[in-house]
């Protein structure tokens, strides 16, 4: 670990705190839908907005010869080298309807490759943060995985995308998963999941349609963890997170494609 990427994380950590406070507090004044993307429930929230808008500030006030990506629309090309990826509210349905799952997602990357993860459940406050090569954390908490079981006993998180067509072939998927494990979560949050799984929380994930400001930093976390996350093609031709405890992966990743979550060979 090197000093950058620790001052990396702390500054991560920092501003993720305050944008997690900033949306509660927009929340108890009551949540205004700003828009919708894909279908009229990809909702984009004025909270979302506001989330991003702090965040973009902060990081580059801090750090102004950096990159930002963030999901709700900002795209900046830095000349540091490094650049930022930010989901400003992930969970926004849990957010308009009060469910305590949603968080503020901050990744630092280098070429491509996250080297700085920071998830916040703004909900809770539960803080993961993770950096390549030293390990994941729950707070001050060193986190791991948990140990493998087998398939039959294993509990999945999984989620699902905002488009009808999609929605129908992963429904069909999850309801054979479903009859091979243990059970399912359906959380609403992608990096919440993923830190989940590092967390023990849960024994694998899988969702198609995710986007890269959904794992940046909750993908990171799992794998410091002691997880092994891919990113896949999924059977509508979209990006597939699949995510489980190293020793398990392997038999994970067959059993989510033999279930129809699916993703090309080559």
């Amino acid at each position: 670990m090197g000093d950058e990427d620790d001052e990396l994380r702390t500054l991560a950590l920092d501003v993720a705190r305050e944008a997690a406070a900033l949306i509660r507090e927009r929340r108890r004044d009551g949540v205004r839908v700003a828009d919708t993307k894909t279908s009229a429930t990809d909702i984009v929230t004025e909270a979302d907005r506001a989330s991003e808008t702090l965040i973009r500030e902060r990081l580059l006030a801090a750090r102004p010869d950096d990159g930002l990506l963030g999901e709700e629309g900002s795209d900046l090309t830095g000349v540091s080298g490094i650049r930022w990826v930010v989901d400003p509210i992930d969970g926004t349905v849990n957010y308009l309807y009060g469910a305590h799952e949603y968080a503020v997602s901050i990744a630092a990357e280098v070429d491509g490759r996250s080297v700085v993860g920071v998830v916040v459940n703004a909900a809770t406050g539960e803080e993961f943060s993770a950096i390549r090569g030293a390990g994941a954390w729950l707070g001050d908490e060193p986190i791991r995985v948990r140990p493998p079981v087998e398939t039959a006993l294993q509990v999945v998180r999984t989620g699902f995308n905002y488009e009808p067509d999609v929605r129908r072939r992963q429904a069909a998927a999850v309801a054979e998963l479903v009859t091979r494990v243990a059970d399912i979560r359906r959380f609403g949050s992608c990096a919440l999941d993923l830190s989940a799984v590092a967390a023990g929380r849960a024994d694998g994930y899988v969702e198609e349609g995710c986007k890269l400001w959904d794992y940046a930093a909750g993908g990171l976390i799992a794998q410091e963890a002691g997880a092994v996350v891919e990113v896949l093609t999924g059977a509508s031709g979209r990006d597939l997170v699949v995510a489980a405890p190293a020793p398990s992966y392997e038999v994970f990743r067959r059993l989510v494609e033999d279930c129809g979550f699916g993703y090309p060979q080559v």
